[in-house]
């Protein structure tokens, strides 16, 4: 199995949606650029600024705040807030600087990404992790974190089709 429509069809049948801050859209077109896509995506929401991820995904506002909305925390509760919003199984989240920020802190572009899939309603794994982007222009960054992520589910969904039931 190596295509999302396949490791999604299951049984058990999951689904995805996707939260992104960073990559702008770029994870919701990898994932509906298989085909039967709609087998399996719900949607997605860009939510770029503070004021929507807090209003549209439930992030936390002393988080957001106290991080410029740009941890694992936040990634984490931007994946968790779409999965509530559009009812799905698996959610998957990104936020970052595109581009550096001196005043901001921000030497080298990176990305906070997370992978949430709701199991049941007591057993939920969670996944989060950092990405560097050194000596790229703001699109490349952009791209490579969505490359990335949905390389990190396409393993994750192979590696939990593999275990035994």
């Amino acid at each position: 199995m190596s295509t999302l429509r396949e490791l999604f069809h299951g049984p058990p049948r999951w689904s995805l949606a996707v939260a992104e801050s960073l990559t702008s859209g770029r994870v919701q077109s990898r994932a509906t650029a298989h085909s039967g896509s709609s087998e399996f995506f719900l949607g997605g929401i860009t939510a770029y600024t503070l004021e929507s991820k807090i209003r549209q995904l439930g992030v936390d506002r002393r988080d957001a705040e106290t991080t410029q909305c740009v941890s694992a925390v936040v990634a984490e509760q931007m994946a968790r807030g779409v999965c509530r919003v559009f009812g799905s199984d698996l959610g998957l989240a990104t936020t970052g600087w595109a581009e550096p920020s001196p005043s901001d802190g921000v030497e080298i572009p990176f990305a906070w990404w997370a992978l949430v899939h709701l199991r049941s309603s007591r057993d939920v794994f969670v996944e989060t992790g950092r990405m560097e982007v050194p000596h790229a222009s703001r699109v490349e960054v952009q791209t490579r974190v969505a490359d990335a992520l949905v390389d990190r589910l396409i393993r994750y969904l192979q590696r939990v089709r593999a275990q035994p039931t």
